[in-house]
């Protein structure tokens, strides 16, 4: 179910919150994905906007698209397209779990961190790194200029 950032509140303490681009998505995120619907809890998957995306590559799938596949996979519950950040988003939804991957580790701003702590809300870290979708798409960058 795709929801908007006014329906965030209702899910308070309830669910799992994944974040991320996924543009575009690949394997690596299903198991993720997977792993996350596997800690016990529904599975919100806080997508990133087509603007945030747009600041870290073009964007290959527009964000309606992302939403729809996303919300289409069976271990995702619900799925929001982030207008804001991740910070405001966690402020609103206040998740019962903050999911990133191992690589997070380490990395996660200290006001996610903080906001976190303020709300009870438990970071997990899952060890599920199989790819980038950076990597992804330079790779399909460098494979056309070079045909």
């Amino acid at each position: 179910m795709i929801i908007a950032f006014d329906q965030l509140q209702t899910l308070r303490g309830k669910v799992g919150m994944v974040d991320g681009g996924f543009d575009p998505l690949h394997r690596g995120h299903i198991e993720y994905f997977r792993a996350a619907a596997q800690l016990g809890v529904p599975v919100l998957c806080n997508l990133s906007s087509d603007a945030y995306v747009s600041s870290k590559h073009p964007v290959f799938l527009p964000e309606d698209q992302r939403a729809a596949i996303i919300d289409a996979i069976r271990y995702i519950d619900y799925t929001h397209i982030n207008a804001y950040d991740t910070e405001t988003a966690l402020r609103e939804l206040r998740p019962r779990y903050y999911i990133k991957g191992a690589d997070w580790r380490g990395r996660l701003p200290a006001e996610q961190i903080d906001i976190c702590r303020t709300h009870g809300i438990e970071i997990v870290y899952l060890d599920t790194v199989l790819d980038s979708s950076s990597r992804i798409l330079r790779d399909y960058r460098f494979q056309q200029q070079n045909h």
